[in-house]
C-alpha cells in the first residue's frame, strides 16, 4: 500500500530511528516499524484504543 499517508509520533526525533508509525485506511489502521517499513499490522481503531489504554494503565507490565 504505497499511497498510504504514514505519522510518527512528535516525541519521535531525527536523532531516535526506530519509530512506530501509523497510517489510517478505509478498513482500519496500518502499523509498522521505521525500520522495517515492509512489516505491516492490521488493525482497527477500536482494538489499537484498546492496546494503547492498557499500555497506559500498565497492565502489560507483568508479561515481560
Amino acid at each position: 500500500m504505497p499511497d498510504l499517508k504514514w505519522r510518527k509520533s512528535s516525541f519521535s526525533t531525527d536523532v531516535h530511528q526506530n519509530c512506530v508509525e501509523l497510517a489510517p485506511t478505509p478498513d482500519g489502521i496500518r502499523i509498522r516499524e521505521s525500520d522495517e517499513p515492509e512489516t505491516v499490522v492490521r488493525t482497527t481503531s477500536a482494538a489499537l484504543g484498546a492496546l494503547i489504554r492498557s499500555v497506559k494503565a500498565g497492565r502489560l507490565d507483568h508479561t515481560l
